[in-house]
């Protein structure tokens, strides 16, 4: 049982964090940085760094993701006993380095290890031992990708060689892992945890569904099998097995489709296809509309603390789209443009 006193101290804490994140009407701060320099002091103030622009850039988003985990523990900090929710969203840092990391061994690309975010008492895999993938995961929950993907020499088999099935598959436990901490948490505690969650989940696999049909050109059936199903929850996935159904260049198929505000403006005239890059980015805008405003509505819950670090995450996200946009030459206000992001 999570005591007031947690509740309040960890709260506090958030409040005093997000007053100083580039969130809500700090947002239009960004607008006046032309250059990757001037994002890192307005980010790291003192503690920025004079680094030539190219190597800046790898620099400034391995900082920017550290600067997030680090905000996290030190909200989580105030608890006795962190909620499995709170740590699994952390651990999602986990996974994407996961990703990366198999990916990579998958593909034989091991001549440069790639950069980890530490994530300290919340992290379970030992990335300290890439590219030995059997020493990396053992003792983890990522054994059993060892008989699908890694044999136990931690080789890859030559037949499995396939990175989108091992991102379908790690994003399949995430989420499952993600819904199912949800239910051991009090139903005042989780109200906000469990929309945004749920929308999440939706939205990710209708995501995959454009993706998959546009870059892979999947059919149909290939396409379900890397959909996120959670059991005794299909209509997590009802929307994105409609979106199977449409043409990608008809824009009429998807006039009364229920996710219809998220995809890229239609053209009648000219040539027109449903753009996945697009849906993602007005997924995202939704998810952090929806966390900023439930952060402040249940103080003592964990569902502010929820929002808190869906916020930060949200920001970060935010933060390493300029600094990519930044590399390339555009201003940040061009990025937040193409973004769709305001306060």
């Amino acid at each position: 049982m999570i005591g007031a006193g947690e509740h309040a101290y960890a709260y506090a804490k958030a409040c005093g964090i997000i007053g100083k994140s580039f969130v809500g009407r700090r947002i239009p701060a960004l607008h006046q940085v032309n250059r990757l320099s001037e994002l890192d002091r307005l980010v790291f103030g003192a503690d920025a760094r004079e680094l030539p622009e190219r190597e800046l850039l790898l620099d400034l988003e391995g900082r920017l993701s550290r600067r997030s985990v680090s905000a996290f523990s030190s909200v989580l900090n105030s608890y006795k006993k962190v909620p499995e929710l709170l740590s699994l969203l952390i651990r999602v840092y986990e996974y994407a380095d996961l990703k990366t990391a198999l990916t990579l061994i998958i593909e034989s690309e091991t001549s440069v290890k790639p950069v980890f975010t530490p994530l300290g008492r919340f992290g379970t895999v030992n990335f300290d031992a890439w590219p030995d993938a059997k020493a990396m995961l053992a003792g983890t929950d990522f054994e059993f990708l060892f008989d699908k993907y890694i044999n136990r020499s931690g080789t890859v088999t030559e037949e499995d060689r396939d990175s989108v099935s091992l991102e379908t598959e790690l994003d399949r436990l995430y989420y499952t892992k993600l819904w199912k901490s949800l239910g051991k948490l009090k139903k005042n505690d989780r109200r906000a945890a469990e929309k945004i969650s749920a929308e999440e989940i939706a939205l990710r696999n209708c995501s995959w569904v454009l993706r998959l049909r546009t870059y892979y050109n999947m059919k149909a059936d290939e396409v379900k099998k890397h959909l996120i199903i959670i059991e005794g929850n299909s209509r997590l996935c009802a929307d994105a097995l409609a979106a199977l159904e449409f043409s990608l260049d008809y824009p009429a198929d998807w006039e009364k489709w229920k996710r219809l505000p998220f995809l890229n403006p239609f053209s009648y005239s000219g040539v027109w296809r449903a753009d996945p890059r697009y849906f993602q980015n007005a997924a995202a805008e939704h998810l952090y509309r929806l966390a900023r405003r439930n952060f402040r509505i249940r103080p003592a819950s964990v569902d502010a603390v929820f929002c808190f670090i869906k916020l930060k995450q949200f920001e970060e996200d935010l933060l390493i789209s300029n600094a990519e946009g930044l590399g390339m030459g555009m201003t940040s206000k061009d990025v937040l443009g193409l973004l769709e992001v305001s306060p």
